[in-house]
């Protein structure tokens, strides 16, 4: 059979940490806490297996790093969940910035430097970076320094309004100047 070389790339899940349990444990020895949260102290690892099972348990291994390993008598299967939840409630509260760009032009007349202008104010209002953009072409290209003083222009209109800094200062990029402006 001939394979194919446009075959797909899957990207592999992000790694969860992974909790060891019962047989799995390789510790000789363990610190154990009990269903309750109580301390039964240090024990061999198979008397504490052995313990867990007796009152129908998993021993799962809470904190590896520690020395001796912890592990708590708890459902295996209900502790993962728990995990898995936490990390779902995490991502979605995880604060996502976008960068948004506005784009200008060194022969930019004053009403669409004003609608740029409002549209970077909702930007940064929103809680967004914005990138401010300049295409320089053909001839264009050796006015690197009236392009420059349009976009410091542009901040400093900007600034009389909001508390905005400059993240990246001004950049060429063959005909591409940019400055990432964020607020404050």
């Amino acid at each position: 059979m001939r394979i194919s070389r446009y075959r797909r790339h899957f990207h592999a899940k992000p790694e969860e940490p992974r909790y060891r349990a019962n047989e799995g444990i390789t510790a000789p020895e363990v610190r154990v806490v009990d269903e309750n949260g109580g301390n039964l102290g240090v024990l061999p690892t198979s008397q504490a297996l052995a313990t867990a099972r007796e009152r129908g348990y998993d021993l799962v291994e809470i904190s590896p790093k520690a020395v001796p390993p912890v592990v708590k008598f708890i459902n295996y299967t209900q502790f993962k969940y728990e995990k898995q939840k936490e990390a779902r409630l995490q991502k979605a509260h995880a604060k996502k910035v976008e960068v948004k760009g506005v784009r200008l032009s060194i022969r930019i007349g004053q009403h669409d430097l004003d609608i740029r202008r409002e549209k970077a104010l909702e930007f940064l209002n929103s809680g967004h970076k914005v990138q401010l953009e300049i295409v320089l072409r053909g001839r264009e290209k050796q006015l690197t320094n009236m392009a420059e003083q349009v976009m410091r222009n542009f901040f400093q209109n900007l600034k009389s309004e909001l508390t905005v800094k400059i993240e990246q200062p001004f950049s060429r990029q063959g005909g591409r100047l940019t400055m990432l402006i964020a607020r404050e």
